[in-house]
């Protein structure tokens, strides 16, 4: 199984898609200027920066309901930020009193839960399915195991390695209306390479419902558009080049009323004895995945970013040829694969221009 966790305040020792302002994930650099024939045209969003999900997040509101006013746009900006923060504390493997954490304390209890948590099970349960376990939310056992934050990081034991995986198994999730329990009771719910894009998308939901038209929300790299900017074209996002210092990008798509997300082994990791470790962990060796991929970047104009979220870490698990096969099989979904060895390769009609 894979495992992206989510966020990384929900495991202090989980791979995570961001990490700090100076580990931040496959960073996805969004082009915010209009296209237009004078730069004095040009519509200046009201935008804001926070540090959300132990990353850098970024809202920016280009237009609303009978226009940009700039106090409005805050008040909006600041509903998503506290929406972002009330899910944070919900989805958490590491908040004491959030859902998760509340069904792996039960020793195997049922527990009732809130809607945004059975939403994001449910969700991690689908794509157990899809993947035939290569992404599995039980993978909290092995994910604890790895602390990429050590001093001196290295290996775990291969007898802990071993005993944890006996605890990984979504099958083991069992759910009766808002109440979910774990047949297992050592199992541990991990939301790492889902909940982020759920928070994306509960981030963008909010923004409308306070009347935004127009907006960017780059949650770390989880990419969510709303609409298109004011001059009807598409908003232009710049997908970073893996291992460089956030200023290269492999080039650009564009999209409107969507969502892009990208998944990168180097979003984490460490060298021990000469071997590199990156955070995204198999379900059934416990050790990183072995992929031909150094990222992964999914565009969609209709999943959810929760959903293409967990796509693009499966993509990257499955490696290019049967990511690509994955991806030819959804709708309105197209991808960029950066390999390893430096070459792109992309879905057929996806939205991608190269860096020259």
């Amino acid at each position: 199984m894979e495992r992206r966790s989510m966020i990384p305040s929900f495991s202090r020792r989980r791979f995570i898609k961001a990490v700090a302002v100076l580990a931040l994930l496959p960073l996805i650099i969004t082009q915010t200027a209009c296209t237009s024939s004078s730069k004095s045209d040009e519509v200046q969003p009201v935008e804001q920066e926070g540090y959300y999900l132990d990353t850098v997040c970024k809202i920016s509101v280009y237009d609303m309901k009978g226009g940009l006013k700039e106090k409005k746009a805050k008040a909006a900006i600041d509903k998503g930020y506290d929406r972002c923060r009330e899910l944070d504390k919900e989805l958490s493997n590491t908040v004491d009193a959030s859902d998760i954490s509340r069904i792996n304390n039960s020793g195997g209890q049922w527990t009732q839960v809130g809607d945004d948590a059975l939403t994001v099970i449910k969700g991690g349960i689908k794509y157990g399915d899809l993947s035939n376990g290569a992404f599995d939310i039980t993978i909290g056992t092995v994910a604890d195991l790895w602390d990429y934050h050590a001093e001196h990081p290295k290996p775990p034991e291969q007898s802990k390695i071993d005993e944890a995986l006996t605890h990984v198994n979504y099958k083991n999730i069992q759910i009766n209306g808002n109440y979910v329990r774990l047949l297992d009771p050592k199992a541990k719910i991990d939301l790492g390479g889902i909940a982020k894009g759920y928070i994306a998308d509960q981030v963008a939901d909010t923004l409308q419902e306070a009347g935004v038209t127009s907006a960017v929300i780059n949650l770390g790299g989880n990419i969510v558009t709303i609409g298109s900017k004011p001059d009807g074209s598409d908003f232009v996002i710049g997908i970073e080049k893996p291992y460089s210092d956030r200023s290269e990008v492999i080039g650009k798509t564009q999209i409107s009323s969507g969502t892009v997300v990208t998944s990168g082994v180097y979003e984490r990791q460490f060298k021990y004895k000469g071997k590199v470790y990156h955070h995204i962990l198999s379900s059934t060796t416990g050790y990183p995945v072995d992929t031909d991929l150094d990222s992964v970047t999914l565009m969609s104009t209709r999943g959810m970013s929760m959903d293409i979220d967990a796509l693009s870490t499966i993509c990257l698990i499955y490696g290019t040829d049967k990511g690509k096969e994955l991806v030819n099989s959804l709708d309105d979904t197209e991808a960029v694969f950066c390999k390893s060895n430096g070459k792109i390769v992309t879905t057929k009609d996806a939205r991608f221009q190269a860096e020259k």
